[in-house]
């Protein structure tokens, strides 16, 4: 996973203030539950020292996301008097939380990027007799997407209208055009849904590439939700799984950790691969425990599991800050991804690997 949409974020100096809270609207008086959730969350802000021109920037940005309809969340950032980025999660917070501090608490929002597969969705609709010379028509709605944030902040979206007579005609170059958008978007799925026969022949009419990637799904599928489109059965399809993407990195990190390649495992091995900017993916069996905590300074790279570390290192005054922000700052600021992979597909050290940009034949192990 890339985590380029953070760097706008690490671009600030700090404090920042970090808030997550519910902002869903399937609820009883939506609006007025929004302002109770963020008064207590202001409160709490305001307790860890927050000034009013930071609250005042948060607020305006609280609950601006009122169009996005069902269940979500919000995760705002603010520092120096300024919004730094205001993100959606495709689900409400476990809580809301609110944290003012030196660096950011973007590791909830990163969770809730995970596993970020890009893929295509279309549905297929049709009314009317397939044999008929006229009248009937077909309708073909797709989308370009990144589960699972595309849920609440879906992409591009095509639509197609024409007459059942010339389907077939107009299948062959609609699958052309999807064909070239999903190596755009670089798919790792197309996802089918709608009715049967009109989907089925623009399927057979995909070219050979993007049909060997063709996900077939049932179900309703409306089109109108103001969600992302087949938004149900796309966590069908890729719940538990990782993108193609990730997928190599891990496949290539097994192959290096078998043969003595450019790879680490373990906490202190990784956090100094980091510490030298040599890490190109970070593999984590699980996202951080809360319980994790590094030694920082001010640049990305400053981070170890001992204050002594870096004062040998020359960081003056280095603090105590929780893991995650420490990593999430680190990945950011070296250009390096973030992969999460299921301990009972690849088992790390301590729950920790790295793949390494370049063998470093002083350290005892890579």
């Amino acid at each position: 996973m890339r985590l380029s949409f953070l760097e706008p974020l690490y671009a600030e100096s700090g404090p920042f203030a970090s808030v997550y809270l519910d902002t869903s609207r399937d609820v009883e008086q939506p609006d007025r539950a929004l302002a109770l959730r963020w008064r207590r969350l202001r409160e709490d802000l305001t307790r860890q020292g927050a000034d009013r021109a930071l609250l005042g920037v948060l607020e305006e940005a609280v609950g601006a996301d009122a169009e996005v309809p069902g269940m979500h969340g919000q995760a705002v950032f603010a520092a120096n008097g300024s919004l730094v980025l205001d993100g959606e999660l495709p689900q409400p917070p476990a809580r809301d939380s609110a944290r003012y501090s030196t660096l950011p608490d973007a590791m909830p929002l990163v969770a809730q990027h995970l596993p970020e597969i890009p893929y295509l969705a279309v549905v297929v609709h049709y009314r009317g007799l397939p044999t008929a010379e006229t009248h009937g028509w077909v309708r073909v709605e797709a989308e370009s997407g990144t589960w699972p944030a595309s849920t609440v902040s879906p992409g591009e979206r095509l639509h197609f209208d024409g007459e059942v007579a010339s389907w077939h005609r107009n299948a062959a170059r609609l699958g052309h055009r999807l064909d070239s958008w999903a190596r755009r978007a670089h798919a790792d799925a197309v996802v089918v849904g709608g009715d049967e026969w009109a989907g089925n022949v623009l399927v057979r009419r995909l070219p050979h590439a993007v049909r060997g990637k063709v996900v077939r799904v049932g179900g309703h599928t409306p089109t109108d939700t103001g969600r992302a489109l087949l938004e149900p059965q796309l966590a069908g399809v890729f719940r538990g799984r990782l993108a193609e993407h990730d997928r190599d990195l891990v496949n290539i990190f097994i192959g290096r950790r078998a043969l003595g390649g450019p790879a680490t495992e373990g906490l202190e091995a990784t956090v100094a691969a980091l510490q030298r900017g040599q890490v190109l993916a970070l593999l984590l069996n699980h996202p951080p425990a809360a319980s994790l905590r590094l030694w920082t300074g001010p640049r990305p790279t400053e981070l170890a599991l001992a204050e002594e570390e870096l004062v040998s290192f020359g960081v003056r005054a280095p603090r105590e800050e929780p893991g995650g922000e420490a990593l999430v700052r680190a990945l950011v600021g070296t250009s390096a991804e973030l992969v999460v992979v299921p301990e009972d597909e690849l088992g790390l050290d301590e729950g920790v690997g790295a793949l390494l940009r370049y063998a470093d034949h002083s350290s005892d192990r890579v």
